[in-house]
C-alpha cells in the first residue's frame, strides 16, 4: 500500500478508538445507573429501569444507530454528527446489556451485608457506596470485559453512516486496491489486537480490585 492509504487505515483506526472510548463512557455511566435503579427499593424506579433495558436490549444496535442518525434530525431538527450518532446509539445499547451485569453483581452480595448495614443505621446510599459496590464491582469486571469487547466490534456498524471508522476507511482501501483478502486479514487483525489490549487491561483492574477487597477485608 502507499504512503498515503496507510494513513488513511491509521485514521480509521484513531476514529475507532476515540468511538470505543466515548461511548464506553457512556455505556458505563448507563450501565451503573440503571443497574442501581433496578434494585431501587421504589416499584416505579425499577419499572422505569426495567422498561428502559427491555427496549434497548431488544433492538438491533444497527437500527438504533439509523434511527439517532436518520430519525432524530426529522423529529427535532438537528442534527448529530456521525461520532456522536454512534456514541449515543452504542453506548444506550451496550448499558442497557451493562446495566444487567450491575444488577446481577448487586443482587449477588450475600444479603447479611445489607443487614448489616442496616443495623448500622447506614442510609441506602451509604450502603450502596460503602458496602455493596466494593463488593460487587470486583464481580462485574469479567462480564464488562466480555461487553467492551463486543462494542468494539459493534463500533464496524457506524460505517453505514459514512463515518472513517476502521471498517469504512478499510473497504476504500480494498476498493482502491482491488485487494479484499489482504486488506480484510489487516483489518481483523486490528481488531483482535484492540480487543487483546482491552482484555489485558480488564483482567489487570480485576486482579487489583480483588486484591483491594482482600485486603480490606484482611484488615
Amino acid at each position: 500500500m502507499t504512503s498515503g492509504l496507510w494513513e488513511l487505515v491509521l485514521k480509521g483506526v484513531w476514529v475507532t478508538v476515540q468511538l470505543l472510548f466515548f461511548s464506553s463512557l457512556l455505556a458505563g455511566a448507563v450501565s451503573f445507573v440503571v443497574g442501581i435503579a433496578r434494585t431501587h427499593r421504589l416499584w416505579i424506579v425499577r419499572f422505569l429501569a426495567g422498561f428502559y433495558t427491555e427496549v434497548f436490549r431488544g433492538t438491533s444496535a444497527l437500527i438504533m444507530i439509523f434511527w439517532v442518525y436518520f430519525v432524530l434530525p426529522l423529529a427535532f431538527g438537528w442534527q448529530l454528527v456521525p461520532m456522536w450518532a454512534g456514541t449515543l446509539a452504542l453506548g444506550l445499547t451496550y448499558g442497557a446489556y451493562g446495566s444487567e451485569i450491575v444488577r446481577g453483581a448487586l443482587n449477588a452480595v450475600d444479603p447479611a451485608q445489607r443487614e448489616g448495614g442496616v443495623a448500622l443505621s447506614f442510609t441506602p446510599w451509604q450502603r450502596m457506596r460503602l458496602i455493596l459496590l466494593p463488593q460487587a464491582i470486583p464481580e462485574m469486571i469479567p462480564p464488562f470485559c466480555n461487553l467492551l469487547v463486543e462494542l468494539l466490534k459493534g463500533t464496524a456498524l457506524v460505517s453505514i453512516m459514512g463515518m472513517g471508522d476502521l471498517a469504512f476507511s478499510g473497504n476504500l482501501v480494498r476498493l482502491a486496491l482491488q485487494e479484499s483478502a489482504e486488506i480484510y486479514t489487516y483489518i481483523l487483525l486490528v481488531y483482535f489486537v484492540i480487543a487483546f489490549l482491552l482484555t489485558r487491561v480488564m483482567r489487570g483492574l480485576e486482579r487489583r480490585l480483588k486484591a483491594g477487597v482482600a485486603g480490606g477485608g484482611a484488615s
